[in-house]
């Protein structure tokens, strides 16, 4: 489990297929990994990894053929920047929302404005996932814990709007974000347990 506040960056350092799927080293000098083990769970850019191989400013990962196609590893290539958060612990702040890593689909940066010191920006996800998507609702976009400002339906997708405010674009990958950028999409994990809850009736 996470929270979706970002702890760091990192860059993928080495990336080697595997037979359809791969495993890539994460460069991660920035990210505390004094208390990780192996097993341990990480959540690069929204999506929940396990720690495979383990040095001091580096982690390995394995990323099966599922992740691939589900999300957008398929789009990572060396030295691309991935957002980093490592499992929520006991005891630890809850200062985003219950983030579980698992991706349920991939949203594309469709506008960006200035909005005073903020950026307002838009995605477009498809109409299936974008019904659990709620005006002032939480949405996770890359590992990174949103609140929703404005949500509408057109043309058979769901249009989402949220603010990033200067802390989160100089901590977070999304500051290198443009119009057509694609983003790992978590929907509120409450959603998700209500519709099964409904459909259980």
């Amino acid at each position: 489990m996470f929270t979706g506040i970002v702890q760091a960056t990192g860059t993928i350092a080495k990336l080697i297929a595997q037979g359809g799927d791969v495993s890539l080293r994460i460069s991660a000098p920035s990210l505390d990994l004094s208390n990780t083990m192996l097993g341990d769970s990480i959540a690069c850019s929204g999506c929940c990894l396990t720690v495979t191989e383990l040095e001091l400013q580096s982690f390995g990962v394995d990323v099966s053929r599922e992740s691939l196609t589900g999300t957008t590893l398929q789009d990572w290539q060396l030295g691309t920047e991935i957002n980093l958060e490592k499992a929520l612990r006991a005891g630890d702040a809850l200062g985003g929302h219950y983030v579980s890593g698992h991706v349920d689909g991939i949203g594309k940066v469709t506008s960006i404005e200035e909005d005073a010191r903020s950026l307002r920006m838009e995605f477009e996800i498809g109409a299936p996932l974008g019904r659990y998507v709620a005006r002032k609702g939480s949405i996770c976009v890359d590992g990174v814990s949103l609140t929703v400002n404005e949500v509408a339906d057109r043309n058979g997708a769901t249009l989402f709007q949220v603010n990033l405010i200067p802390h989160t674009c100089s901590q977070t990958v999304l500051r290198n974000y443009r119009v057509g950028t694609r983003a790992n999409i978590e929907i509120d994990i409450i959603a998700r347990y209500l519709e099964r809850l409904n459909h259980a009736q």
